[in-house]
């Protein structure tokens, strides 16, 4: 339907597999452009192929737009033939946000998961609830109260805490594996946190990687 993907295949990387990567921008920004850079790095030091795809933007596009768009690229590499054991999804900052609620998408639709998760600096919260907000303010490269601009953006007429725009509302029981990286002098960092903690809750397979003095992303 026009989206813009973009495969980026680093030497010898086995067919069979790729990374499906989310990339972030608050919802409101970001291209396959932008994060070349850096999903190639990832694709050429893990040796996997990375699918970058474009998801249509708030505020043009407010939710569910993200995640029709990402459920659509999902579906497409399903009937490709790929198995879904043979797919990871990953993602950073609103990325990572929507890479976790695309996991409760895939749950709703009862579709098959793909073998894992990783999320990076992720966007879990988009009502903002979390203490870091305010206490990692002073150390946050991005403007002041940016993020509660970005969710309102991106939230239109929708409850905030919707799960699949906030997946840390989400029941998250049955989920397959998911690593959570967050920097501890990041905004998001209880973000991340939270939604460790509650899927270990849950008894879902997560692991957490605390970066000491780290920013977002």
């Amino acid at each position: 339907d026009g989206m813009k993907m973009e495969y980026l295949i680093p030497e010898g990387a086995p067919g069979k597999c790729l990374v499906l990567y989310i990339h972030g921008g608050g919802y409101v920004s970001g291209s396959c452009k932008d994060h070349r850079g850096f999903v190639a790095k990832l694709a050429k030091q893990t040796g996997f192929t990375h699918l970058l795809f474009e998801y249509r933007l708030a505020p043009e596009h407010p939710y569910p737009a993200a995640i029709e768009d990402s459920i659509k690229v999902y579906r497409h590499l399903l009937d490709k033939g790929i198995a879904p054991e043979n797919v990871l999804i990953a993602g950073e900052s609103a990325g990572g946000g929507l890479t976790l609620a695309l996991l409760l998408a895939i749950k709703n639709l009862e579709l098959p998961y793909p073998t894992g998760a990783v999320a990076i600096s992720p966007w879990t919260d988009l009502s903002c609830s979390g203490p870091s907000y305010i206490s990692k303010n002073r150390v946050s490269p991005a403007p002041i109260n940016s993020w509660t601009v970005f969710a309102k953006h991106y939230t239109g007429k929708d409850s905030n805490k919707n799960p699949l725009i906030s997946p840390l509302f989400g029941e998250l029981s049955g989920l397959p594996p998911i690593f959570i990286v967050s920097g501890t002098d990041d905004e998001l960092y209880d973000d991340g946190e939270q939604f460790y903690l509650k899927a270990k809750q849950a008894g879902v397979n997560a692991n957490f990687l605390s970066g000491k003095g780290m920013l977002h992303w």
